[in-house]
């Protein structure tokens, strides 16, 4: 599979002033460049868009929950994440656009290829390389992020050794699960031909869908504790209202959301009869038994419309396409030479095919940020269907948002780009319209 190294890679290209002079002069490095920059610039106008719809003008639904300081109070909130986010993007994307015009893929690889390990092992010290540069250059941001502005607003709960745990974590997962997956990957496309997308696509899948069943049990746990809900009015409420749905699950269980943050949610995990009702320590404290069989009727209507699995098998067609299109980049004459690599590799492959999906990927990301809001207002019409009536789960909603200085209008366009849930207004608006009571 491996193409004829051109005759250009010669001892002038150990030069890096002559390898960046001809990166340059890449239409195919012009294009991934405008790709990265595109992408960057849509982003940052969503946000100044969305900074510009903050108002000091509390909307009418909301003025018997928020009084005007606490209002004040998410808007800075609000300008002051997005003003964070817009300094962390603008200079990751410099980063990347440095090492890029300066060859440092390139120079990655002569680096990576001294210990003369195989093609396998000298890919994961190439992604493995590039993973922990990005981990460490971000790492200031997420500390940053964390424990000034976090705690400014009253939400950080994490502590300086839960943080560190939760990096080395990370990293040992990384390292546990990430590079058999893509040593796996490295040695199909290395092997199998032109039937190596296939091999991949069926080896990743299943191994994500063995991860949906373990996860609950193996990974999680690692990160935060489960504990079965305490008998009371709550368990005997929504194991009875379970029943009702006939809807299987091994338990409801309370995680320790509060040793990291003060905000709150619920969710599902797992599938059978091995789900589990999860809901945050933060959550229960703060809501009553009914918001809170409300908030849980939502998330189990995603189970009951086959949200979760029309999405993951999105997810898995997604993921075939992303191996097919890969494939016709595997060691890409013309990208090879975008990036002034001297040698030819699989792994590098990758890296460069990344740059090149973007646009895809955005593509994708707009189509599912769009059915995923849909679905959230089909699992709040069967809320307030099963539970029979809408004031639990608004007043649920709305003491969310409250919570967790939620942005209440937000700008159409920032939420079309990234938003996965409808905008709380517009989802009171249709809870509202289900039961005869909107406009």
């Amino acid at each position: 599979m491996t193409a004829k190294r051109s005759s250009r890679y010669a001892s002038g290209w150990n030069n890096p002033r002559v390898a960046g002079s001809i990166a340059l002069m890449s239409p195919l490095l012009i294009i991934i460049v405008l790709i990265l920059v595109l992408r960057f610039v849509v982003d940052l106008v969503a946000d100044l868009l969305n900074m510009n719809r903050i108002s000091e003008d509390l909307p009418d639904e909301f003025t018997e929950w928020y009084d005007p300081e606490q209002y004040t109070k998410s808007q800075r909130y609000l300008r002051e994440t997005t003003r964070f986010g817009i300094l962390t993007d603008t200079l990751q994307i410099s980063v990347t656009l440095v090492f890029i015009l300066a060859g440092g893929f390139n120079g990655l690889d002569r680096l990576v290829r001294i210990a003369d390990q195989g093609p396998i092992a000298t890919g994961l010290f190439f992604m493995g390389a590039l993973l922990a540069a990005g981990q460490l250059l971000g790492l200031p941001f997420s500390i940053y992020s964390t424990f000034v502005i976090e705690e400014q607003y009253g939400f950080n709960r994490t502590t300086r050794r839960t943080f560190i745990l939760d990096l080395l974590k990370g990293v040992a997962l990384s390292l546990v699960l990430g590079a058999p997956i893509l040593a796996l990957i490295l040695w199909f496309f290395g092997t199998a031909g032109s039937a190596a997308w296939l091999l991949c696509w069926g080896a990743v899948t299943a191994i994500q869908i063995v991860l949906l069943f373990v996860a609950p049990y193996i990974i999680m746990p690692l990160f935060n504790k489960f504990s079965p809900l305490e008998e009371g009015d709550l368990r005997t409420t929504v194991e009875t209202y379970a029943q009702e749905q006939a809807f299987t699950m091994r338990g409801v269980y309370t995680m320790d959301g509060s040793r990291r943050s003060a905000k709150s949610n619920a969710f599902f995990t797992g599938f059978g009869k091995s789900r589990r009702i999860v809901l945050f320590d933060t959550l229960i404290k703060a809501h009553p038994v009914p918001e809170l069989l409300a908030i849980i009727a939502h998330e189990m209507g995603h189970y009951k419309k086959r949200h979760i699995l029309k999405a993951i098998g999105r997810g898995i067609a997604t993921m075939g396409l992303t191996f097919f299109l890969l494939s016709r980049c595997i060691e890409n004459q013309h990208l090879f030479d975008a990036f002034s690599m001297q040698h030819f590799s699989i792994y590098a492959s990758l890296v460069f095919f990344g740059f090149l999906y973007t646009p895809i990927s955005m593509v994708l990301g707009f189509i599912e940020a769009l059915i995923s809001r849909r679905h959230e207002y089909e699992a709040d019409a069967f809320a307030v269907e099963t539970v029979g009536t809408s004031s639990a789960l608004i007043d649920g909603l709305k003491r969310l948002t409250v919570e967790n200085l939620g942005n209440l209008t937000p700008h159409p366009f920032k939420v079309w780009l990234n938003y996965s849930h409808p905008p709380i207004l517009e989802r009171i608006r249709a809870i509202r319209k289900q039961e005869g009571r909107g406009e």
